[in-house]
């Protein structure tokens, strides 16, 4: 397994992580705690991913996933980042171009959060 970590966010608000510092309100979201194994976190991330429409996973190992989403109008294409670790799921998904996203990858985010957390509950 190659050692990941997940990109900063730049500067724009179009961008949202699990690993921006914790006075940074405009990219910080808090990381998903995983209750079981490591293992049983990437089997729900994979499931709640299939959810998301337009999304494609292009590369993935034991602890990390990429996928990119692409809106449905202009095809502007999004970053989605998920790594595994002993007890969160730590994530980040950003905009490729532009500067505002509207609040579209935080609001994606916030809800593929909660259906990763019902799925590991469950």
């Amino acid at each position: 397994m190659a050692d990941r970590s997940l990109k900063p966010c730049p500067s724009s608000p179009n961008c949202v992580s699990t690993r921006a510092p914790a006075d940074d309100a405009t990219h910080r979201a808090e990381p998903i705690p995983v209750p079981g194994s490591p293992e049983g976190a990437m089997a729900a991330v994979l499931t709640a991913l299939q959810t998301l429409p337009r999304c494609e996973v292009v590369e993935r190992d034991e602890r990390y996933v990429h996928a990119v989403v692409t809106s449905r109008w202009l095809r502007f294409k999004d970053d989605v980042e998920l790594l595994i670790d002993d007890e969160q799921i730590h994530y980040r998904s950003a905009s490729r171009v532009g500067r505002s996203d509207l609040g579209v990858n935080r609001r994606r985010m916030d809800a593929l959060a909660a259906d990763i957390s019902r799925r590991l509950a469950g």
